[in-house]
């Protein structure tokens, strides 16, 4: 089993193997190597970058690109850097690699692949226009689209898009799946799901990922099986603090009625008995 876990605790984990072991700017080139390594790379490659420490992935990625012989396009969306993402944006510079700003209108008809380093697992919130259209015009690319972390415009937390996420054929978590991979609309968005491991300590143990063989202890007597649209009409006092909480909502209602829950979003389950939260999905390879 895989370690599934919440925002916080990835955010936690993170500064703490900063503080205790390795730096932040050998993460960031950990899991832009993650990323490389996924990835059969060709033609026109455009790196979209935000301007956190997800955007700081990208450039560590173009640099990995060039220095193995592909000519990527790093297209900023943000003037603006984090530490990390500095150290790496002027290693790109120096070393010529195309960049420019771009906006919500720029033509992105000439890439094979589109990267997303815009907005990581910390985005909460909903979009401003401006990201909205520029994300319609990614997702509007027939290009293939590779989102790093997680898909631009998704909530780390539980999955939700205010109104709207990039539509990738892949996404590389880095670290650990975070819980709002599996939930709400994330199966509209996410295609193929991996994750890549860079060495960061886990603060604390909270959720699994389990494979479909796995699921047939959860799914007998006393559980109940169903989607999360039914849960919501049949379980949920409050439709919308299901939609932003399900984990707490499915599990009060799991210890309420001494039951096992697997509530299935599209694809994407999520198993609740009176101790453990699971998750199971078929986009993860």
């Amino acid at each position: 089993m895989e370690n599934v876990i919440s925002v916080k605790n990835m955010r936690e984990s993170d500064a703490f193997t900063i503080n205790t072991s390795v730096s932040g700017k050998e993460l960031m080139n950990r899991a832009a190597f993650g990323v490389y390594k996924n990835v059969r790379w060709k033609g026109n490659t455009a790196v979209i970058c935000g301007s956190g420490n997800n955007g700081g992935d990208g450039y560590a990625l173009a640099e990995i690109l060039f220095d193995n012989g592909y000519r990527p396009t790093i297209l900023r969306f943000s003037e603006k850097l984090s530490q990390d993402g500095a150290y790496y944006y002027e290693r790109c510079k120096n070393k010529g690699i195309s960049e420019r700003l771009c906006d919500e209108y720029t033509d992105l008809s000439s890439y094979d692949i589109i990267v997303d380093c815009i907005l990581g697992t910390g985005f909460s919130g909903e979009l401003r226009e401006d990201m909205i259209n520029l994300i319609e015009n990614i997702n509007r690319s027939p290009a293939y689209k590779v989102s790093v972390d997680i898909n631009s415009g998704l909530s780390g937390a539980n999955g939700t898009a205010k109104p709207i996420a990039v539509k990738s054929d892949l996404t590389v978590s880095i670290g650990y799946f975070k819980t709002g991979m599996f939930l709400n609309d994330a199966n509209d968005y996410i295609g193929s799901l991996k994750n890549e491991d860079i060495g960061i300590k886990l603060v604390k143990k909270q959720y699994y990922l389990i494979d479909k063989d796995e699921l047939s202890p959860f799914t007998g007597y006393s559980s109940v099986s169903l989607s999360a649209e039914k849960f919501a009409l049949e379980y949920a006092t409050d439709e919308d603090e299901f939609r932003r909480n399900p984990l707490k909502t499915v599990s009060k209602e799991s210890c309420d009625s001494q039951k096992i829950f697997v509530v299935d979003y599209n694809g994407s389950k999520l198993i609740v008995d009176q101790t453990y939260v699971y998750f199971q999905s078929d986009k993860v390879i």
